[in-house]
């Protein structure tokens, strides 16, 4: 059986435009830059045209824009000859020399007015004493990148059931007004109780209650994921590449 949504980008007069008034939403378009200079810069290494996170960290790179035709170069002296960069929200065509070595799509989803979120009372805090186990479940679920310290990059919940850590969201990337909502995984014996949506709701209150807004990046194939986003009243945005490009000899 084959689902189709229609996913389409909302315009300026939706109302989660309303909701955003007051904040720049083309952040949104670079979020990791962003992120990078600002909420998240005792995390960065670069220079100013391209800035990333420790390795440790996360494997994102933000750039100042992908028309700054100095980006290449500075990645360049960055990473070093023949290696691999992840490149996410870049839709160009790469420089002679440069290699893609993976790509994969993916919606940017932003909250409406309506998601305010709501605590939930299963949800337990994680932090450093819960590392490896948070890797263990991501390891198994596999949601998306999450590095030995990815936790460090904000509040991240979950759910334990006879002591093992079954469910986890949790905050990424913090462009100026927004914050990320990543790492969403259930282990497969307990899908379909709704903990994914419990835990989501509980890290957008959290958002919520600091002033900022709520986005997120789900698989485009993942359209279970993204209409179950659509259902609590997250919009699309953007369509997105996540793209893995090598650096030329």
């Amino acid at each position: 059986m084959t689902f189709v949504f229609d996913f389409a980008p909302r315009s300026a007069a939706s109302h989660h435009a309303q909701d955003t008034a007051s904040v720049d939403m083309s952040v949104l378009d670079s979020p990791a830059w962003s992120a990078l200079n600002g909420a998240h810069a005792r995390f960065a290494e670069g220079n100013e045209f391209v800035k990333r996170y420790q390795n440790d960290v996360s494997p994102f790179v933000g750039v100042v824009s992908w028309e700054e035709p100095a980006i290449w170069d500075a990645m360049i002296d960055m990473f070093g000859r023949e290696a691999h960069v992840s490149l996410s929200h870049f839709a160009g065509e790469l420089p002679t020399g440069w290699t893609e070595v993976g790509r994969g799509e993916g919606l940017q989803m932003v909250a409406s007015p309506r998601v305010t979120g709501e605590p939930f009372a299963e949800a337990i805090e994680l932090g450093p004493d819960d590392a490896d186990e948070m890797m263990a479940i991501v390891a198994r679920n596999e949601p998306g990148p999450f590095r030995p310290r990815t936790h460090e990059l904000g509040r991240y919940v979950g759910v334990r059931r006879d002591g093992k850590l079954i469910a986890m969201a949790g905050e990424r990337l913090h462009p100026d007004g927004f914050t990320e909502i990543s790492a969403v995984c259930v282990d497969e014996d307990y899908r379909r109780q709704g903990l994914a949506s419990a835990l989501v709701l509980d890290v957008a209150h959290a958002i919520r209650s600091r002033g900022d807004v709520p986005f997120l990046h789900v698989s485009a194939t993942n359209l279970g994921a993204a209409a179950a986003y659509e259902k609590i009243g997250f919009e699309l945005r953007r369509k997105v590449s996540f793209l893995t490009a090598q650096t030329p000899a």
